[in-house]
C-alpha cells in the first residue's frame, strides 16, 4: 500500500495553519485495466485507500460517462474491497463517503480529498485541503498535467510528485 502524504502544519501568529497539498502521480504506462484507463483505475484505488483512513473523497470526472464507468468499477470490486460511493445527486442526503461528480453535477457535502480526473485545473479545488492528480503517460496529457501543476502552485498548494502506489 502506498504512503499517504501528511499535511504540512505551520503556526502563523499563534494560529495553526495547514498548507494545502497536491500530489501528482506519474504514470509509467497507459495500459488499461479492465474497462478503465490506467489513471482511472488508480483513482479508484486511491479513493479506496483514503476512505479506509476515514476521509470523505470527491472524484471529479471529465464527463458523466466517465463517472458511470468508475461507478461500475467500484461496484465490481471484491466484497472485502467494497467502497461506499455514489454518483453526484444520488445516495444519502450528504452523499456516501466517496462521491463521483462531473462538470455541471456536483454534490455540496464537505469532503477532505479531491481526486481530479479533469483535463484543466478547476477553481473548486481550492476548497480542498488535499488533491490527488495524475500525470498520464501520453505526451499531450502530460502537457495538460503540467498546466494543472502550475495552477495548483499559483494558488498556494504544496506540490509533490510520486510514483503510484501498488495495490
Amino acid at each position: 500500500m502506498g504512503a499517504l502524504v501528511a499535511p504540512r502544519i505551520f503556526l502563523i501568529n499563534g494560529n495553526q495553519v495547514t498548507m494545502k497539498q497536491a500530489t501528482f502521480y506519474l504514470l509509467e504506462n497507459d495500459q488499461p485495466i479492465g474497462m478503465l484507463s490506467a489513471h482511472e483505475a488508480l483513482a479508484c484505488a486511491v479513493a479506496a485507500q483514503h476512505w479506509r483512513t476515514g476521509k470523505r473523497v470527491l472524484i471529479a470526472c471529465e464527463s458523466q460517462e466517465q463517472a458511470e464507468r468508475l461507478d461500475e468499477a467500484l461496484w465490481q470490486r471484491d466484497p472485502h474491497q467494497f467502497v461506499p460511493h455514489n454518483l453526484a445527486g444520488e445516495g444519502p442526503n450528504f452523499g456516501a463517503p466517496v462521491e463521483l461528480c462531473w462538470p455541471g453535477k456536483r454534490g455540496n457535502a464537505p469532503r477532505e480529498l479531491l481526486i481530479a480526473l479533469l483535463p484543466q485545473f478547476v477553481d473548486f479545488a481550492t476548497a480542498f485541503q488535499e488533491v490527488v492528480d495524475f500525470v498520464p503517460y501520453q505526451d499531450t496529457l502530460k502537457q495538460l498535467a503540467r498546466e494543472r501543476y502550475k495552477a495548483y502552485r499559483s494558488v498556494g498548494f504544496n506540490l509533490t510528485t510520486a510514483t503510484p502506489p501498488t495495490y
